[in-house]
């Protein structure tokens, strides 16, 4: 399948907003979905609706088949070493606390290091705010540099002997800085420490191997990778995973129940109590079926083309700010700006009246916000079926905005 191609199998993109061809523009949030995975999820309602792992009958056995085969589906798209690895999540926020209230819960001690960066989203700054007081621990931050990245240096000076988990964004939701985690999980695993990452905003746009990547904890949505909302997963080394206790009880996730006392199910399903988001799994295997049929690699590569063809074209725009690395290899798919004298909500209102969908705001990201001296900024993401006339599209958009507040109409 071809990039000219993509579009036709996107039906929600065939339409006009205010009277405007639509150009979809925020991927970073959520991504569109393609028909493939919709006529999943109609198959699944339409035809064996049912509960999993418990009947027999027919179709709790084909239910339970495609939720396992999206198991392994996600096991050979991030190429962990078995399915046990796997566990199903509401999303990356859910797996990253998960991570926080059983693993950091069990393993810090006072005067331990959590070590994050002022880029992260706010889902991956709370949880370990919130353990980090509880167990009387220091919450480190590995300082960026002017353009947004983070300096291998600056990892080791950060990342001490009283480390016990560094936890990082693969991708930023605003810079779109890509990060150079399988180095950090090197720095973290030689001081004693976890590798946690937040691929939130990586798993939809290049190739995942966690094996590689050495990392420990790996955590992702669907939503932003062409499949539905509210599932997620969350990727943990199998010796890690079986040394930690599950966050939530009940059906689905035990083993045996007695009046005082109960015990758990072996991975994976200890980690998914009551019963699971089955549609939204079976989805996500539909959609890692469309994006392995495009390829990661190819995705990635047309994302910096898009990158490097908006940075070119945003960069002659009048008064506009660009934040973020200025080559395009270094970023995903993500330009963030602001549009001097135009507040980013003003701006992405004008825009939305030409039909084009960005995003504005702090975008979960406060303290980088603060790091940036800003209080909002406006976020243009793409992914595999935007097109260089959408960047076009924008960036006449914002030659008008700049008109219509200049000037009036």
């Amino acid at each position: 399948m071809t990039f000219s191609e993509v579009r036709q199998y996107f039906p929600i993109l065939d339409q006009e907003v205010n009277g405007h061809p639509l150009v979809y523009l925020d991927s970073a949030a959520t991504s569109q979905k393609p028909v493939q995975v919709i006529e999943a999820l109609d198959q699944y309602y339409r035809e064996y609706n049912s509960n999993v792992h418990r009947g027999v009958h027919t179709l709790g056995t084909r239910a339970t088949d495609r939720y396992e085969e999206a198991r392994e589906k996600v096991r050979q798209f991030i190429n962990a070493s078995l399915t046990e690895e796997v566990i199903f999540t509401r999303g990356t926020t859910t797996s990253l606390n998960t991570v926080a209230a059983s693993f950091a819960r069990a393993n810090l001690e006072e005067g331990d290091e959590i070590v994050i960066s002022y880029m992260e989203h706010h889902s991956n700054i709370i949880p370990w705010q919130q353990i980090a007081k509880e167990k009387k621990a220091t919450l480190k931050y590995i300082p960026l540099q002017a353009n947004g990245t983070i300096d291998l240096e600056d990892a080791r000076q950060t990342i001490t002997a009283k480390t016990k988990i560094v936890s990082i964004m693969h991708v930023s939701n605003v810079l779109g800085t890509i990060n150079p985690i399988k180095e950090l999980a090197a720095i973290a695993h030689q001081n004693g420490a976890v590798m946690v990452v937040d691929g939130a905003q990586s798993a939809p746009h290049m190739r995942i191997d966690v094996q590689d990547l050495d990392c420990d904890f790996f955590a992702f949505s669907a939503h932003k990778m062409c499949g539905p909302t509210g599932i997620g997963v969350l990727y943990g080394k199998k010796e890690l995973l079986e040394n930690m206790e599950p966050v939530e009880f009940g059906g689905e996730m035990i083993d045996f129940v007695g009046l005082q006392e109960s015990t758990w199910k072996e991975l994976p399903w200890k980690f998914e109590a009551g019963t699971p988001i089955i549609a939204g799994v079976i989805g996500l295997g539909a959609a890692i079926d469309f994006l392995n049929e495009i390829g990661p690699d190819e995705i990635l590569a047309y994302e910096h083309q898009l990158a490097a063809y908006g940075l070119e074209k945003l960069s002659v725009v009048e008064g506009l700010k660009l934040y973020g690395p200025e080559q395009a290899e270094q970023r995903a798919g993500v330009i963030t700006f602001n549009l001097e004298d135009v507040h980013p909500h003003d701006l992405a209102t004008v825009l939305d009246a030409e039909g084009i969908a960005v995003r504005a705001g702090h975008h979960c990201a406060q303290p980088l916000m603060k790091w940036l001296n800003v209080s909002a900024t406006a976020r243009a993401s793409f992914y595999l079926y935007n097109t260089e006339q959408d960047i076009d599209k924008l960036v006449a958009g914002l030659v008008k905005t700049k008109e219509y507040f200049t000037n009036g109409f």
